[in-house]
């Protein structure tokens, strides 16, 4: 007699890491909300206990769990590599890495006037440096990397989200900006498309009171076979471009389209990359800069 197909493990354990400042409590807290059962600074030799507790086949109470262990273990976190290789070999795992740049990390601990966790006797720089000396082969075995430096809180709970409550969604989250030129680049766009190639709408009276989200504008801007080229093109570019920065560690993109005023084709143009991105199965937002400028 045959026997019946075994059921799919649901169960889901994530291990919860990175550098001091950069969201993890938040990450955690948003874990919570989706139903993990939570474990914050637990110590790194009881993983394996928690582990076994959660896959013993005779209970099964918690499915999905995450723990949360950092810096606060002291030189105990460097055991963490060998004990997640060893679970990460016997059961599904995950191992999330949180950090962001030195910048933001110095700017938060200046916010909140805490000391590094690190302390004794270090400055707020000079723990963060060592904190990443120490992370550092903890962030190279890690499954996935997000960089919150570009995140707010809601941006990165919605990420979480995104990667977590739905398995088949891309871990990163795209930001697709409009912006006008004459008021200048994006400081913070990774990536920069100059369209000021195309027919400008602004010369067409009818079109000028308008913005690029109206449909008449767009239908102008699309009504041309340059942009439908460029649409192609980039969008093709795009889909190439991204899973290798994902394989980087790279959480957080923002592709940049520019023309004159940031009002008109611009706006068009990255209403439809945002689009097709999310239909691929990224995360993404739409920033419009300047579109509420002077349509003068």
């Amino acid at each position: 007699m045959a026997r019946p197909p075994r059921k799919r493990d649901s169960r889901q354990l994530v291990i919860l890491t990175g550098l001091s400042g950069s969201g993890k409590g938040s990450v955690l807290n948003t874990f919570e909300d989706l139903g993990f059962y939570c474990v914050d600074n637990l110590p790194v030799a009881l993983i394996p206990v928690f582990s076994d507790l959660l896959y013993d086949e005779g209970r099964g109470e918690i499915e999905r769990a995450a723990l949360l262990v950092d810096a606060r273990e002291g030189e105990h976190i460097e055991q963490l590599p060998g004990y997640y290789r060893t679970l990460a070999g016997r059961h599904p795992s995950t191992l999330v890495f949180v950090e962001a740049s030195d910048e933001a990390l110095l700017r938060r601990f200046s916010e909140t006037r805490r000391p590094h966790p690190l302390g004794r006797g270090l400055s707020v720089p000079e723990g963060i440096r060592e904190e990443r000396r120490r992370m550092a082969p903890i962030r190279r075995l890690a499954d996935l990397v997000i960089d919150t430096t570009k995140f707010n809180v809601h941006e990165l709970r919605q990420f979480i989200i995104d990667r977590f409550q739905n398995p088949g969604r891309r871990p990163l989250l795209v930001s697709v900006v409009s912006f006008g030129f004459r008021y200048g680049i994006p400081s913070d766009a990774d990536l920069v498309f100059d369209v000021r190639f195309l027919p400008n709408p602004h010369f067409i009276p009818r079109l000028r009171p308008f913005s690029g989200k109206d449909r008449r504008v767009a239908r102008y801007i699309r009504s041309f076979p340059q942009t439908e080229q460029f649409l192609h093109r980039i969008e093709g570019l795009l889909r190439y471009l991204i899973p290798h920065y994902i394989n980087e560690g790279k959480s957080y993109l923002t592709v940049a389209l520019g023309c004159t005023g940031g009002r008109h084709r611009s706006v068009t143009l990255a209403e439809v990359i945002a689009r097709d991105l999310s239909r691929t199965g990224y995360a993404t937002k739409v920033v419009h800069r300047d579109m509420e400028k002077s349509a003068s």
